[in-house]
C-alpha cells in the first residue's frame, strides 16, 4: 500500500483542498475499486489515517481509499459557505480519477463515513444512487432535522434558518421519494452503539426504512459509544463485506 497526501485547487469551493489517499499496488493495468471515506464534524481528512487502522484493513482487498476534507459543512452546498456537495459529488471524483487509476463503475464505488460523515455517505448515496454500490453510516447523524434543531445556531450557516426537514438535505425525504419512484438504491448499511448519543436517530432511520420496505442492514453494539475504537471495528467489518470483484 502507498499513502498519498494530495492538495489541489477546487473550482467548486475556490480554495485549496486536502485529500488523503491510500492506494494498493496494481498487479496489472486495471482500474481500482474505491471507498470514499468521510470524516465527522470535529475531524478532518487525516483522522481516519490517525485514529483507525484503515490502511491495514484495506491492504487485503486491493481497495483504494479516498479521504477528503469538508470542514463542518455536513457535505452540503451550504447556505452561507462552500458548495461541498458539488465538490464531493462531481469535482472530487473527476480530479481523483485524473490522478489515480480509479474505476468509474457503480459496482466499484462505495461510500462510508462516521457521524456527520455517516449522514454524508447516505446523502451522497441517496442523491446519486446511480454512482455508488454501497453507502455505509457509522454512528451517523441520520435525522438532520433533529440535529438542526439541537445544535443551532451553527447549522444556520449550513442549512439556513428554516428546518431542512422535507428538503433534499433530509434523508427521510429522499427515501420517501425513492420509494415512490422505485429507484435502484445502493445497499444501505448502518452501525451504531446503543450508548451513542445518535442512537435514537439511527433507530428512527431503521423504522423509516422498514416502513418504506427498503432493504438495509443494521448492526448494533450494546456497549459502544461515539468512539474511534468502535468505528475501527466497524470499518474492518465493512471492508470484509464489500462486494468487491476478485482481481
Amino acid at each position: 500500500m502507498a499513502f498519498f497526501q494530495v492538495n489541489h485547487k477546487s473550482s467548486a469551493l475556490d480554495i485549496e483542498c486536502g485529500v488523503n489517499v491510500i492506494l494498493p499496488e496494481i498487479p496489472k493495468l486495471k482500474k481500482l475499486p474505491c471507498l470514499w471515506l468521510l470524516h465527522g464534524l470535529s475531524d478532518d481528512h487525516t483522522c481516519w489515517q490517525r485514529y483507525s487502522a484503515i490502511e491495514r484493513h484495506a491492504r487485503a482487498h486491493q481497495l483504494a481509499v479516498i479521504m477528503p476534507a469538508v470542514n463542518r459543512s455536513f457535505y452540503t452546498d451550504m447556505q452561507t459557505g462552500g458548495k461541498y456537495f458539488t465538490y464531493l459529488a462531481e469535482e472530487l471524483p473527476r480530479v481523483m480519477r485524473a490522478f489515480f487509476p480509479l474505476s468509474e463503475k457503480r459496482a466499484d464505488n462505495f461510500l462510508a463515513g462516521l457521524s456527520m460523515g455517516g449522514y454524508g455517505a447516505f446523502l451522497l448515496g441517496l442523491s446519486k444512487p446511480e454512482k455508488y454500490a454501497v453507502a455505509v453510516s457509522l454512528s451517523g447523524a441520520m435525522d438532520i432535522a433533529a440535529v438542526h434543531k439541537n445544535i443551532q445556531p451553527e447549522l444556520t450557516w449550513v442549512f439556513g434558518k428554516k428546518s431542512p426537514a422535507n428538503t433534499n438535505a433530509d434523508l427521510f425525504h429522499l427515501l420517501r421519494k425513492h420509494a415512490a419512484e422505485k429507484t435502484k438504491l445502493p445497499q444501505l448499511w448502518m452501525h451504531c452503539g446503543a450508548k451513542d448519543f445518535l442512537y435514537e436517530s439511527n433507530l428512527r432511520m431503521c423504522v423509516e426504512l422498514r416502513k418504506l420496505k427498503i432493504p438495509f442492514e443494521y448492526c448494533e453494539s450494546p456497549t459502544h459509544e461515539h468512539t474511534w475504537d468502535y468505528w475501527d471495528l466497524c470499518i474492518e467489518d465493512v471492508l470484509k463485506k464489500l462486494p468487491l470483484k476478485k482481481c
